[in-house]
C-alpha cells in the first residue's frame, strides 16, 4: 500500500475566515477527526465569545469528532506547554487508528509549536521581572515583547497582564536556551484561508453583531455570576475583556461595541502577520481564497492532500 504523503492536515486563517467549516468538511470527507488549535476554546462555558459554533461539526446526519475544546474551567491559565502535550496525546492516538487528523485554529503559536516540534518547558513565575514591568502600558509592553524572537504568540496579547506573562515566557526561554525539538514534527499539509482586507472587516463586523444578538453579553454575565473575577475574564482578552468592562460599568454599551470591533480587526491582522511569519520560518502554506464556495475550497484542499 502506498504510504500517505501527510501525517496531518492543518487549516489556518484569521478570525471569521471560515476555517472551521473547511476543516470539518475535510475531516468528514477523509473519515477523520478535528483537533482545535484555539487558545480560548479550551474553556468550558466560554462558547459564544470564543466562536466555538459546535453545530458546525455536524454535517447532515454525521458528527465530526473534535478534540481540545471544553477541556478547562474558566479562570485556569492554559498555555502552549500544556497544549503541545495535549495535542500529541490526541494526535498519536488518531494516527494509531490509521486516521490523518485535521488541525484547525487561529492561535499561531499553538500551531507552530506542533508543526515545528518545539521543546517547551513549563515556565514558572518571575516575581522580580513582574515587579519591574508593573505600571507599563500595553504599548510599552508590546514593544518589549517584540524584541524577543517570537516564540510567544503576540496575536493573543491585548491586555497588560497577558503581555507581562508573554515577556516572562520569552525571558525564561531566552535564558534557558532549551533545545528546539522534543516531539517529532508531523509531516503536515498546511492550508491557509486568505480573505481580502475589506471582506475580512465586513465578516468580522457581521459576526460580532450576530454574537451579541445570540447572547454573548449574557454569557459573560453568567461567568461573573459564577464567581469568576472581572480581572480573570479581562485576562482572556477581546470579547471577554470588553464585555466585562461594560458589565462592571467602565464603558458604555456603544463604546464597548466600537472598541471591541476595532480590537478584533487588529487581532485578525496580527494573526495574518503570524502566519506570514510561519512561512518565512520555513512552513509552506497553500493559500486558498476564502470567498470561494465551500465545495470548491474542499476540492482544492483534497487535491493538495492527494485525496
Amino acid at each position: 500500500m502506498k504510504k500517505a504523503k501527510w501525517d496531518l492536515i492543518t487549516v489556518v486563517g484569521p478570525t471569521a475566515s471560515g476555517k472551521t467549516e473547511l476543516a470539518v468538511a475535510i475531516a468528514d470527507h477523509i473519515g477523520s477527526e478535528l483537533i482545535s488549535a484555539d487558545s480560548r476554546q479550551v474553556y468550558r462555558r466560554m462558547d459564544i465569545g470564543t466562536g466555538k459554533d459546535l453545530s458546525a461539526y455536524q454535517i447532515n446526519d454525521r458528527q465530526v469528532s473534535y478534540h481540545l475544546i471544553d477541556i478547562c474551567e474558566p479562570g485556569e491559565k492554559y498555555n502552549v506547554f500544556e497544549y503541545q502535550q495535549d495535542f500529541f496525546h490526541v494526535y498519536e492516538k488518531l494516527r494509531t487508528e490509521g486516521k490523518i487528523p485535521v488541525l484547525c485554529g487561529g492561535t499561531g503559536m499553538y500551531v507552530e509549536a506542533v508543526l515545528r516540534g518545539y521543546q517547551l518547558w513549563e515556565v514558572p513565575k518571575n516575581p522580580e521581572l513582574r515587579r519591574s514591568l508593573e505600571g507599563k502600558s500595553l504599548t510599552e509592553l508590546s514593544y518589549l515583547l517584540s524584541k524577543y524572537k517570537n516564540l510567544h504568540n503576540t496575536t493573543d496579547v491585548d491586555t497588560a497582564r497577558r503581555a507581562i506573562r508573554a515577556i516572562e515566557i520569552e525571558e525564561y526561554y531566552h535564558r534557558a536556551t532549551p533545545a528546539r525539538r522534543n516531539y517529532t514534527a508531523p509531516r503536515s499539509l498546511v492550508l491557509g484561508l486568505h480573505v481580502e482586507r475589506e471582506a475580512r472587516r465586513q465578516a468580522i463586523s457581521r459576526r460580532l453583531h450576530s454574537r451579541l444578538n445570540e447572547g454573548m453579553l449574557a454569557e459573560v454575565r453568567r461567568l461573573l455570576d459564577e464567581g469568576l473575577s472581572a480581572n480573570a475574564l479581562i485576562y482572556y482578552g477581546l470579547e471577554y475583556k470588553y464585555l466585562t468592562l461594560h458589565l462592571i460599568g467602565m464603558v458604555s454599551y456603544d463604546t464597548m461595541v466600537q472598541q471591541l470591533e476595532i480590537a478584533i480587526h487588529q487581532f485578525a491582522k496580527r494573526q495574518m502577520t503570524w502566519f506570514r511569519g510561519m512561512e518565512r520560518r520555513g512552513i509552506p502554506i497553500r493559500w486558498i481564497d476564502a470567498s470561494l464556495p465551500l465545495p470548491e475550497k474542499l476540492s482544492i484542499a483534497l487535491n493538495e492532500a492527494g485525496r
